[in-house]
């Protein structure tokens, strides 16, 4: 026979393992569907690229990540198509406006206080340092008043430039020259008299920081 304590810890046994199991496969559900997760396929394990083409957005403010994300999911900044560069889905093509279409705005918010929290590595390249002296120059004279201490405040809320690969400053450089991007309405009159050779040289300032 049983003892009368040990029957009733197998009773106890048998009403709690479910839950318990439940329990981890929930647990184990939200974490797979973790949206920050799946973010390091294009931006890198923590939010740090380790493509040219791809921006860090780790260390950014949470005021930067959340207004971008919601320019994506509004479709106000364009959505180019890109390839997924690792994880389960490498090689496989979508967009920004696609990955963020169904986030609420509780995950958006959650998003960017997970990578705001994470430390901002900058970008390993080589970068010719006359053309970066003279992208100094330009941004002096046209940028240091948003984009601090070379754009690298987060608290300026306007994302972290300095560091970021040269490939992809150059590729928003030139769609804000064209009006792709639109522009704040304070950086409309910075940018529109800055030739491409300009933006060459700012993208170059930019990447060269260290």
């Amino acid at each position: 026979m049983i003892p009368r304590e040990e029957n009733m810890m197998m009773k106890l046994n048998a009403l709690f393992l479910p839950v318990a199991v439940c329990g981890l496969l929930l647990a184990g559900a939200a974490m797979a569907a973790d949206p920050a997760a799946s973010c390091a396929g294009c931006h890198g394990p923590d939010g740090n690229s380790t493509d040219s083409s791809m921006p860090s957005i780790a260390g950014a403010s949470v005021a930067y990540l959340s207004g971008t994300l919601n320019e994506y999911k509004s479709k106000q900044r364009p959505c180019s198509e890109v390839a997924v560069l690792a994880g389960e889905k490498k090689g496989t093509k979508t967009d920004m406006c696609k990955l963020v279409a169904d986030l609420s705005a509780a995950d958006i918010d959650a998003l960017a206080k997970t990578f705001s929290a994470k430390k901002f590595v900058r970008f390993k390249q080589e970068i010719d340092p006359a053309l970066a002296a003279k992208g100094k120059t330009v941004h002096d004279a046209q940028c240091e008043k948003c984009h601090s201490e070379g754009g690298s405040v987060a608290e300026d809320d306007a994302g972290i430039l300095a560091g970021q690969p040269l490939a992809y400053l150059k590729t928003q450089l030139a769609d804000y020259k064209s009006g792709k991007r639109p522009a704040p309405s304070k950086m409309q009159p910075k940018i529109s008299p800055l030739q491409p050779a300009d933006l060459d040289a700012l993208a170059a300032y930019y990447a060269s920081l260290k």
